[in-house]
């Protein structure tokens, strides 16, 4: 079944657009495409992002680990360097503390109409990408290479089944979300 979807592009195309929507409608639900909230969370004063966002990656693990292990996915990570993990986070950082928007809640403010997310967002996705695009062959030596540490994951690094890792971190990510919850943030 997953080899046909494999190389039928038209309907993964299909797929993907269906489930960022539904990706966006549970963000804007969740209340992380609101700025206010989203500038309250970078204040400290409200976890509601990182609330949704520790729920997203608790679900999200299991649930791929689970596929994997069951033999219905598989991993492919890509490789990545202390250089590129620096500018990725940089440039990430950057725009989310000048326009109080992540890709992903840039992409669902946009849809629901917020006009800063459309024209600040989208438009500033747009210009940084050039940017970066058509200064990339001169820093990928020089910067993103460095400190390369491949496609290693954390289990094979600790050589270990992948569950050593991931039960426990996902029990950690639930312990950090009741707290959350308990301490009313």
């Amino acid at each position: 079944m997953l080899k046909g979807l494999h190389s039928r592009k038209g309907l993964q195309l299909v797929i993907a657009l269906f489930m960022g929507i539904i990706f966006g409608f549970f963000l804007q639900k969740g209340g992380v495409t609101s700025y206010n909230i989203i500038i309250d969370q970078l204040l400290l004063r409200d976890f509601t992002v990182v609330k949704v966002m520790l729920s997203a990656i608790i679900v999200g693990t299991i649930g791929v680990h689970f596929l994997r292990s069951i033999g219905l996915a598989q991993l492919h990570p890509k490789p990545g360097s202390v250089g590129t993990s620096i500018i990725g986070g940089l440039i990430f950082g950057v725009g989310f503390a000048v326009l109080g928007y992540c890709p992903g809640t840039v992409a669902g403010g946009s849809a629901q109409g917020s006009l800063d997310a459309l024209l600040g967002g989208m438009v500033g996705i747009l210009i940084g990408s050039g940017i970066f695009a058509s200064i990339y062959p001169k820093i990928q030596k020089v910067i993103l290479n460095k400190g390369d540490f491949g496609e290693l994951t954390l289990p094979q690094l600790l050589k270990v089944n992948h569950w050593v890792v991931v039960m426990p971190v996902v029990i950690l990510l639930a312990i950090i979300l009741v707290l959350l919850e308990r301490a009313g943030l």
